[in-house]
């Protein structure tokens, strides 16, 4: 009794109620006499004899009989009808002892004979079930029983043996590294045999998160299992996730594989059928700007079953319940949209109408149990076993991954519809819920593609540590950020919240830790190739007059030492370098300027002294800040730093009331406000700030949610239609201008305010002289607390729309195709926005937070409902939130770093321009220190056309190769030049990546 009143009352159909509601919605009732009902269902069933089957079902027993054909007694009874070509009529007689109780006209009609792909696998939840670790020693015990299993059903008959699919490569390689030889042997022989499948994706991944660098490199194992152990990755699954980037495209059929397997998981969060999703049928072609396309299956339900449609419909179960259910499912899939009603699972969002399934073959997910993470069973192998022995059609395969794929695309391939673009995943703003971590590991991103760089330039190969690092990135950017129940601390399954967010956020820390010690390794190594021009493996010049020995340090001018200022970006510029220079280099009581060894002009600079009795903890000396000029792309200028007439300037605070500026731009600062008012381009002549927006530029707006926390899936019952939720917005206040410093290399505004969720907030604003950008910082001490809600940083320019963005592996725009049914209320970017116009262009870059809203702030509620009007020039960075319900973390707090550029142009293309303000983020300079003089500049690789990038420049094979990525939006033809080695010209697809080596001359 209490269980029903429970679920009556909260609206959660378990498995009995959501297969009852599939037996009611297919099947039409035909009798209601003194509370008898009897129900008929034609379905899509065919006995090897050519007759085809007739559901009756009804409230009490009764023999059933279609006159003249068949009869049955029973509840529930199948008749079998001869096969029709066209719709015949029967009459239906329900009998009891007493006679024909009711009669009814029963229309057989022809039926589709399906073709049904049963593919076994376990969801891979790195944690959310258990702790990361249980879990995946769980995953290895399931590939133990998958060969016993595929052993023991290897003399079955072919479409019924039990058959493995590894959605998730990553316990599989584990596995073949902690198993016996022998073991892996037959686990090698079964794979290539086509028994066991392992799939291209090492887990399921957030891949918004994803650098385009990392996003490659998750798949390179393919490649070794092929060498290894002979068999190929031909398919991918993506799972639960609902949504991708459109660079997997291009990442996974570059790795061979053309096949994916999606089945998103809606969890109430995600509406894509109002979206367009309505238009994306089940297989489809999914085409990159390049061209690439990948054969895929979308298992689609508005309900969040995807993975689960299998066990939904028995298969896990009994021959009994399957061959209950399964045609049915068919059946519904073949006359209708979805196969379930809207309510049936809890769910109360609107209906959703689409056109019916329209091909005869379908990709049928399953697993052990009703639950992530779950093992390998017999029971579908055996059911598929005894159905083709009942049953002609349906035909059940048990099959890997691509079987299917290889009959979709040997049959239908022309037919399918063509889908281009970006793929938006709707649970993109969890990675909010942990903005922390999450800024680490972009920052550890940028670090590792410049650390290898400097390795390579360095003559080092350190392509396993960075290949180690990129998986330790990737490792948070898998989609399980918590457990089941993120808000609890147990030891064990879906309560271990405390240990599962531990874990997952100290693997982001430790990420970032190995990205910068790889750096801070290279930029040593760096520079001692430098200063030892002769060391093996430099790719540097030919010592001359400038390469000469350092003179005399006690001599007039001399050099006392030298930084060689490193551009890890593709594009020459002028930037700020921050370099430190040690006491035992040079006194810190010692003087000095530096000189660009190019022009032998001095260049003003700022000092930092790290004061012992302040930090007697840290490496004593002084930070010098400097702007260097036009340092090539890949390349070095040398700074010397020789002994100056005096000590630099201590830093000017003047009273600049609220305003700073360079050669660029003026900046002004609202205090009674909280936020800056005016960003005016000199060069322009124009106001970069909409002073009439809702919000001001660099606001602080703090929203909190009328819904309570600590119930799990509460989303997924809650809907927005309206403001109603929104609870309450505050903005920061009480703005304090703390420093107002002038120095040699700038100007810098630090303001501190009070506002709602944080102890503090403190906004560094910073203009350097020469640099055409400015520099905006956030640092928060944010307030623990498990109310829902969420912290925006608004950004209103003084623009129209938007006109591109960038993504992994490609560039978006608001005329840019997308996958019917992606995301649109938010976009999670790489690093910049530009908006265009024929007079000017602005950009805007983030380095660690790389979700937005353009225009306005949505509800975080099912359909997302604006809360403020359109502002077309709008960026709102929406920094973190906790609005999640399970999977990601309940609450944040601590210290946490948000950055900022902004910078314009007249005549520059957006995706330039964009890429331009995103390296200053991004790619910084570099200051190595070296003892040498080696000469005045060097690049060492470049390339001509100015939407392609250089990425790194790493190893691949022992050779040297410089790694290249297009913004442009068709095929560009560019050429790729490094010192001492034949240029190379290189043809990229649109939006495409190339890896060139090259000759040496």
């Amino acid at each position: 009794m209490t269980s029903r009143l429970l679920q009556r009352s909260l609206g959660s159909p378990d498995y009995d109620g959501i297969r009852q509601a599939l037996r009611n919605d297919t099947s039409t009732p035909v009798i209601s006499v003194r509370g008898l009902e009897v129900r008929v269902a034609v379905l899509p069933l065919f006995t090897h004899d050519g007759r085809q089957a007739v559901r009756v079902s009804s409230t009490q027993p009764l023999t059933h009989v279609l006159v003249g054909v068949d009869s049955a007694s029973g509840t529930d009874v199948t008749l079998l009808v001869p096969e029709v070509d066209a719709p015949r009529t029967l009459t239906l007689e329900c009998r009891d002892d007493a006679g024909v109780v009711g009669s009814a006209q029963v229309t057989v009609t022809p039926q589709r004979k399906w073709s049904v792909f049963v593919v076994h696998h376990s969801h891979l939840d790195i944690g959310y079930t258990d702790p990361q670790g249980t879990v995946l020693r769980h995953h290895l015990d399931y590939l133990d029983a998958a060969v016993r299993l595929a052993e023991e059903t290897a003399s079955w008959p072919d479409d019924a043996k039990f058959r493995w699919t590894v959605e998730s490569s990553m316990p599989a390689l584990r596995w073949l590294d902690a198993r016996p030889a022998g073991q892996v042997e037959s686990f090698a022989a079964l794979a290539r045999a086509g028994v066991i499948e392992v799939t291209a994706l090492p887990f399921q991944l957030h891949t918004e998160a994803c650098s385009t660098e990392e996003l490659y490199r998750q798949l390179r194992f393919t490649a070794q299992l092929q060498d290894r152990y002979g068999f190929a990755t031909r398919s991918a699954m993506h799972t639960d996730v609902p949504g991708a980037v459109v660079g997997l495209v291009d990442a996974l059929n570059a790795s061979g594989v053309r096949y994916l397997a999606a089945a998103h998981n809606w969890a109430g969060r995600s509406v894509p059928y109002l979206h367009g999703g309505d238009k994306l049928t089940r297989p489809f072609r999914w085409r990159a700007p390049s061209g690439n396309e990948l054969l895929v299956w979308f298992t689609d339900t508005p309900h969040g079953m995807a993975y689960m449609e299998g066990n939904t419909v028995g298969l896990t179960d009994s021959y009994e319940l399957a061959d209950d259910l399964l045609p049915r499912y068919l059946s519904a899939l073949a006359t209708r949209g979805y196969p379930y009603g809207p309510g049936t699972f809890g769910w109360q969002g609107p209906d959703a109408p689409r056109e019916p399934y329209e091909l005869d073959v379908l990709h049928l997910r399953v697993q052990g149990a009703h639950a992530d993470n779950a093992g390998p069973s017999i029971v579908p192998a055996s059911i598929a076993r005894k159905w083709n022995e009942t049953w002609a059609w349906p035909r059940l395969r048990s099959a890997v991954n691509s079987d299917f794929f290889e009959h979709v695309e040997e049959r239908y391939h022309d037919r399918l519809a063509v889908h281009e673009g970006d793929w938006t995943d709707w649970w993109a703003d969890g990675l909010g819920s942990g903005a922390r971590p999450l800024g680490y590991v972009r920052r550890a991103q940028s670090a590792l593609r410049v650390a290898e760089t400097l390795h390579t330039i360095a003559g080092a190969d350190a392509t396993d540590q960075i290949d180690e690092a990129y998986d330790k990135v990737a490792l948070f950017n898998e989609h399980t950020w918590g457990a089941a129940n993120p808000w609890e601390d147990a030891e064990e399954a879906g309560d271990s919240g405390g240990l599962q967010w531990t874990r997952k956020s100290s693997g982001a820390y430790q990420a970032q830790d190995d990205a910068s010690d790889l750096l801070h390794a290279a930029t040593r190594r760096f520079a001692a190739a430098l200063s030892t021009p002769d060391a093996e493996g430099a790719a540097l010049p030919d010592a001359d007059a400038e390469g000469a020995a350092l003179p005399d340090a006690d001599a007039e001018g001399a050099a006392l030492a030298a930084f060689a200022v490193f551009n890890p970006g593709t594009r020459a510029r002028t930037d700020v370098v921050r370099a430190f220079l040690p006491r035992d280099v040079v006194a810190v009581d010692v003087p000095i300027a530096l000189v660009d060894s190019r022009t032998g002009q001095t260049v003003p600079h700022h000092e930092e002294y790290v004061d012992p009795d302040d930090w007697p903890t840290r490496p004593i000396g002084r930070h010098v800040h400097a702007v260097v000029a036009d340092v090539p792309g890949f390349g070095y200028a040398r700074l010397d730093v020789v002994r100056g007439r005096s000590q630099a300037p201590e830093p000017v605070e003047p009273d600049l009331d609220g305003v700073i500026e360079n050669e660029f731009y003026r900046v002004a600062y609202d205090v009674r406000e909280g936020h800056i008012s005016s960003i005016f381009d000199k060069s322009a002549g124009r106001e970069l700030v909409n002073g009439d927006a809702a919000a001001g530029f660099g606001q602080y707006v703090y929203d909190r949610y009328a819904t309570a926390p600590h119930f799990n899936h509460l989303s997924g019952h809650v809907g927005a239609h309206d403001r109603t939720l929104l609870g309450d917005r505050a903005v920061a206040r009480h703005a304090t201008i703390v420093k107002a410093q002038r120095t040699a290399v700038g100007e810098r505004l630090v303001v501190e305010l009070q506002g709602k969720g944080v102890d503090w907030l403190r906004t560094t604003i910073e203009l350097h002289r020469g640099v055409p950008r400015l520099d905006l910082t956030y640092q928060l001490a944010k307030q623990g607390t498990p109310a829902k809600e969420a912290v925006f940083l608004a950004f209103p320019f003084a623009t129209g729309p938007a006109t591109a963005w960038e993504l992994t592996g490609g560039v978006g725009g608001p005329d840019v195709p997308r996958v019917p049914g992606s995301a649109e209320y938010m976009l999670p970017i790489r690093h910049w926005i530009a908006f265009e116009d024929p007079e000017l262009t602005v950009a805007w870059a983030t380095l660690e937070a790389p979700l937005v809203q353009l225009g306005t702030i949505h509800m975080p509620y099912a359909p997302f409902p604006p809360t403020l009007d359109q502002e077309d020039g709008t960026v709102y960075s929406w920094a973190l939130n906790n609005i999640w319900d399970t999977n990601f973390p309940a609450q944040q707090q601590g210290e946490t770093t948000f950055r900022y550029a902004v910078t314009s142009a007249a005549g520059v293309k957006g995706s330039r321009l964009g890429a331009a303000a995103a390296s200053g983020l991004t790619e910084p300079f570099v200051g190595a220190l070296i003892t040498g003089q080696p000469g005045a500049t060097e690049t060492y690789a470049s390339v001509d056309h100015p939407d392609v990038l250089i990425t790194s420049i790493g190893r691949l094979d022992g050779e040297q190769v410089v790694r290249l990525q297009s913004l442009a939006a068709e095929p560009v033809t560019a050429t790729v030049t490094m010192p001492g080695r034949d240029a190379v010209e290189v043809r990229l697809p649109a939006c495409g990546v190339a890896v060139v080596g090259g000759k040496r001359a």
